[in-house]
């Protein structure tokens, strides 16, 4: 990332690095905690943070045994809102959601991190989300305890029904483990509204399928 690098509106550049990581997404708005201990992570998060603290989150495509697995289209920029480094040298960082994008082209670059140029063109509803309607938040909390039924997941009903849908729906979205398909058509949805459709379906398959809640979250 260099000086005059065309942004968008919000101060995002178009060229970044990014972090294939399978089966974690990042969404607007949403909060995702990483520790970065790998040295090639640890140089791009210096970068980062010496720039506009911004890096693209995006999945690999399974497998992703490879030094330079194949990438999904589209992923989801955020900007590190903190930071802390341990004793031991890992960083510890809180990446925050602010555009999805589609990747136009990885870059030939020298930096032992992977860098893209993005277009943010068909995601600007991401800037300003409209709010999903709330005829949608019964089937996603009957789906959801049906799921955490099956797999005896503890939680905090009362929070969880307080929580404003929009959130509810990014949160929830991040942090199920589903396979790294299901979380991608997550990340792609139009709008809070479609994904939180296919969070209740998936959640609803998940609890009908008994699948090893797990599996999409092993890396």
């Amino acid at each position: 990332m260099t000086a005059g690098e065309p942004k968008l509106s919000g101060g995002l550049p178009t060229r970044f690095p990014i972090f294939p990581l399978p089966g974690a997404i990042l969404l607007p708005n949403g909060n995702l905690p990483l520790n970065i201990f790998e040295p090639c992570y640890l140089h791009m998060t210096r970068d980062a943070m010496r720039t506009d603290r911004v890096i693209g989150m995006i999945q690999p495509r399974l497998p992703a045994a490879s030094r330079r697995p194949s990438l999904f289209p589209v992923g989801c920029v955020g900007r590190i809102t903190s930071f802390t480094e341990t004793d031991d040298g890992r960083y510890l960082i809180t990446l925050t959601g602010v555009c999805r994008y589609d990747v136009v082209e990885e870059l030939s670059v020298g930096t032992p991190y992977r860098q893209v140029v993005a277009s943010f063109d068909r995601w600007q509803c991401d800037l300003e989300p409209p709010t999903p309607p709330d005829s949608l938040r019964p089937p996603l909390l009957d789906a959801l305890r049906r799921y955490f039924d099956v797999y005896e997941i503890n939680c905090d009903w009362n929070q969880i029904e307080a929580a404003p849908l929009g959130g509810l729906t990014t949160s929830l979205a991040m942090i199920c483990p589903f396979e790294a398909c299901e979380k991608q058509a997550l990340l792609e949805a139009a709008d809070h509204e479609q994904r939180c459709r296919i969070l209740t379906s998936l959640l609803q398959m998940g609890a009908l399928g008994c699948k090893d809640p797990s599996a999409g979250a092993r890396h």
